[in-house]
């Protein structure tokens, strides 16, 4: 089975990883960023070697996002960033191919321990299961 699983964060957090800090997003530091990149890249090659891994990106900053809807005349409506630092988004993500919900729940616990500094706002690792076809939504 193929799953998603993502990782949020807010403007705040990209800005916080830049040096900038603030209330819920302390400034990271150059050993901060080499830790977490280090963390990272270890469960990715872990993935990758074990055949789980599909694909995985971290994801530009939300004030680098765009929204795109339908307008009442049929025209795209087109919202740039940047957007709220308290609105959470998706920071990243892995595709995997694991043998099961207990499995893809071992690989989510593991990134929740990715090292960050003191005070940094707790996410949820989210998992979804990538549906294959038209089966059940529900």
């Amino acid at each position: 089975m193929k799953y998603l699983v993502m990782i949020q964060g807010t403007q705040a957090d990209y800005e916080a990883m830049s040096g900038n800090g603030s209330e819920h997003a302390p400034a990271w530091n150059e050993k901060d960023m080499q830790a977490m990149f280090s963390f990272m890249q270890s469960v990715n090659d872990d993935l990758a070697e074990s055949g789980e891994l599909v694909d995985g990106q971290g994801l530009a900053a939300p004030a680098q996002a765009r929204h795109v809807l339908s307008g009442k005349d049929g025209r795209p409506v087109v919202t740039d960033g940047p957007y709220g630092e308290t609105k959470e988004v998706l920071a990243g993500y892995w595709v995997l191919e694991c043998e099961s919900l207990d499995r893809v729940t071992e690989i989510a616990s593991r990134i929740t321990q990715c090292p960050v500094p003191e005070g940094t706002t707790e996410y949820p690792v989210v998992i979804r299961q990538i549906m294959d076809g038209g089966g059940d939504v529900c």
